[in-house]
């Protein structure tokens, strides 16, 4: 009997070990995380350890003891991590680049890929300890987020520190969070990004995105073996305060295409064992608290759709507090998910789908200095975004690149027009930010009456008229923008009828989600 017990749960263990792990005899790794007093990434006799701390194998979830001690499985291909808890730090690199993990590949990686992996481990340490260093998180804090800066080289690297992360330099900002595409292909270039944003001075944490991948390698498994080297584990979770991310890696590389490594192809998807190490750790968390899941891919961004979905909503369902951030798709938008869309919480999951930071991927007319507009296909600018939590509240507000705090929308209307036009003239305002959930009125002249506008899906005209600009400026094909969507945050409305003739200030005022109001204003002659 004693036996038959002892198989069954070397069974439910192997069962429960990463897929990478199965391949391979089950190994124990152990050890302590503890309170580095004196932030010398070693333990020294009075470095007590730190109970309840949670270690992952990236599916298993254990926490500490009462001493700090953790014990977990491992395969021959894993990254051991701690996830940093509220009112604490890990250790961070001279690149504000956390350093959370350990990576145990005795062979390392495979050495054919386009760019280096991870060197060999050699055999499990005897003891794998995790330092942590305290620190005062508050309630409120903010975060600053990123999505695909994607430079293809340096050039444009240049671009990026010039337009966004110089501006960004002594922010008040706790941390930092790039939603993947942190480079366009050329994974050389992770290093000088990295130099770069270093340069904000603030922790900065990474996902995983279509171009952060090997293109030489043949499989899934080894695509990230770069990105590992630099980043370390591609799905994760930290806590700040009692706000609490889990980071994840939503991208499936499906084989390379030819033997030059070019791109190969991927589909959205979030593995079982990524889905597993979500419901573990969450499991270890309070349902009141906030939780924000950060991804690339977007749940719905044709042609890819995360198949998986339901499953995530599966687990998020029972928390009232909840919302995702993603990028890829270069533009911006809000989406709800409610009963209908498959998510059945006690209120709709909202989705950030995230301006670009390269925008049109750097492309446009360039300003005099010589940086290029970038407008993305929704009339967006590209640029950036300020996260504010207090509790399991947050709010978000966008920041176009080197443009003012109050620049948040542009307004599309004649500059004169006859009084007897006013009626069936249309204004139209693009809220970069905006949703379903955003109020946008407008009114004539400062004692007008608040007329609200529609919200409308339509092609922006300001892009469009940069896409003219552009190629009288420039035709080569190379410098083209993509094609204008239906903007999915465009308002429309018409000026009211017969006012007297003057020189009139045309005020929009929109209300977002959060309850930020933006003014904007528009000088307009009737005739």
């Amino acid at each position: 009997m004693l036996a038959l017990r002892s198989g069954i749960a070397l069974l439910v263990l192997i069962a429960a070990l990463p897929a990478a792990a199965i391949e391979t005899d089950v190994q124990f790794a152990s050890g302590v995380v503890f309170h580095d007093r004196n932030a010398n990434g070693e333990r020294d006799a009075f470095d007590f350890g730190v109970r309840g701390v949670a270690v992952s194998n990236g599916r298993d979830v254990v926490q500490t003891d009462w001493r700090g001690r953790y014990r977990i499985a491992v395969g021959d291909d894993a990254i051991l991590f701690v996830v940093k808890p509220g009112g604490w730090a890990t250790p961070i690199d001279d690149n504000g680049l956390p350093r959370f993990y350990y990576i145990h590949k005795p062979e390392g990686s495979p050495t054919d890929l386009a760019y280096p992996g991870v060197s060999p481990t050699g055999p499990l340490p005897d003891q794998i300890d995790f330092p942590l260093y305290r620190k005062r998180e508050p309630r409120s804090f903010r975060a600053i987020l990123f999505a695909d800066p994607q430079p293809y080289d340096l050039e444009e690297l240049d671009l990026f520190n010039r337009d966004i992360v110089q501006e960004v330099i002594g922010t008040e900002a706790a941390f930092g969070i790039t939603l993947g595409d942190l480079v366009g292909d050329d994974l050389s270039l992770f290093e000088p990004l990295n130099r770069a944003i270093g340069q904000i001075g603030i922790p900065w944490y990474n996902v995983i995105g279509n171009h952060d991948m090997n293109y030489r390698a043949e499989t899934d498994r080894h695509s990230d073996e770069t990105f590992e080297r630099v980043y370390g584990p591609a799905t994760y979770a930290f806590a700040y305060g009692k706000v609490h991310f889990v980071i994840l890696d939503d991208v499936v590389y499906e084989g390379r295409k030819n033997d030059e490594g070019s791109a190969g192809p991927f589909r959205a998807g979030i593995s079982e064992d990524q889905l597993a190490f979500v419901e573990n750790y969450l499991n270890t968390v309070p349902r009141d608290r906030l939780v924000v899941l950060a991804m690339h891919i977007p749940f719905e961004s044709p042609p890819h759709s995360v198949a998986e979905q339901g499953a995530l909503f599966e687990i998020l369902k029972d928390r009232p507090h909840s919302v995702s951030l993603a990028g890829h798709a270069h533009h911006q938008e809000s989406r709800f998910y409610g009963p209908e869309e498959g998510f059945d919480g006690p209120e709709a999951h909202h989705q950030l789908v995230h301006a670009a930071a390269s925008g049109s991927w750097w492309l446009g007319a360039a300003d005099e200095v010589g940086i290029p507009h970038a407008t993305m296909n929704c009339g967006a600018p590209n640029g950036y975004s300020i996260l504010e939590f207090d509790g399991h509240r947050y709010s978000v507000r966008f920041k176009a690149a080197r443009r003012p705090a109050d620049h948040q929308m542009n307004i599309f209307a004649p500059s004169a027009i006859p009084t007897e036009s006013a009626a069936e003239t249309e204004v139209l305002v693009n809220v970069f930010s905006g949703s379903e959930r955003t109020r946008v009125e407008m009114r004539l002249g400062s004692t007008g009456d608040w007329i609200p506008l529609q919200r409308e899906a339509r092609e922006d005209p300001h892009y469009l008229a940069a896409i003219e600009s552009d190629l009288l400026r420039n035709p080569r094909p190379s410098f083209f923008l993509p094609p204008a969507i239906e903007s999915p945050h465009l308002w429309v409305g018409t000026l009211p009828a017969n006012p007297p003739s003057g020189s009139y200030t045309l005020e929009v005022r929109a209300t977002d989600m959060y309850g930020q109001v933006f003014h904007a204003h528009h000088l307009i002659r009737i005739e």
